[in-house]
């Protein structure tokens, strides 16, 4: 089994999930008491967000790459960034460690091939939802991705922030993810990619009348299955 590295605390609420989620599949394919070989970095998600608000993504490049750096010198075999958004620093993190950083976009676009959807809507923060570091991702694989218009972005950015990341679930915000998903389900969306790690903790399958790709599942599965492959050895 490889060591995991793990740049998680973005929010530490997913972060536990993608914890709980590694570690219940390696038990699963090993039995017995087996857990993950895995650390994590858990950043403060406060001083994050505020850099993140002031376009101040060269200043959080700089960060995570430093902390992948540390990953790598306890051991990381390879890296798992546990939220969607900074995502936007894979290649630098690659580049400056030399370590494969395990995209989640590609997972998810392999779930969504595996699953034979061709049409997804696209949920996120405004940076992921309006972005092309994520959107190309899954289009350079065939598939065709949506995103809500202007004003919902900002309704599914706004919860994720005032409420998500605090731990906070509310009816109400439910009741307004829905609909969105259900508006572009209208217009022949087959699924949605839950491309905030925060999401599911609000939305699931049982919820819409599409497929639902909870990403954080999704990349805490194909952590393990890295983990336990040979590739990179």
């Amino acid at each position: 089994m490889k060591r995991i590295g793990m740049l998680g605390g973005m929010s530490w609420e997913s972060s536990l999930e993608y914890y709980k989620n590694i570690n219940e599949g390696v038990k699963a394919r090993l039995g017995g008491s087996h857990s993950a070989n895995c650390l994590m970095y858990s950043f403060d998600f406060e001083e994050i967000e505020k850099l993140q608000s002031a376009g101040k993504w060269r200043e959080l490049t700089e960060i995570m790459v430093s902390e992948a750096q540390n990953l790598k010198r306890a051991g990381a075999a390879f890296i798992v960034i546990c939220t969607n958004t900074m995502h936007l620093m894979s290649d630098a993190i690659e580049q400056e460690t030399g370590l494969k950083v395990l995209h989640i976009a590609e997972a998810a676009a392999e779930e969504i091939l595996r699953r034979k959807v061709n049409k997804v809507l696209l949920l996120g923060t405004k940076y992921t939802m309006e972005g092309d570091f994520y959107r190309n991702r899954l289009e350079d694989r065939g598939i065709c991705v949506e995103i809500p218009e202007a004003s919902d972005r900002q309704v599914v950015h706004d919860i994720i922030f005032k409420e998500l990341v605090r731990g906070e679930i509310n009816d109400e915000s439910k009741r307004q993810y829905v609909e969105i998903i259900e508006k572009s389900v209208r217009r022949g969306v087959q699924g949605v990619v839950l491309g905030c790690t925060e999401i599911p903790l609000l939305v699931s399958k049982s919820d819409v009348s599409c497929q639902v790709f909870d990403t954080t599942a999704i990349h805490s599965e194909a952590a393990v299955d890295y983990a336990f492959s040979e590739e990179g050895l």
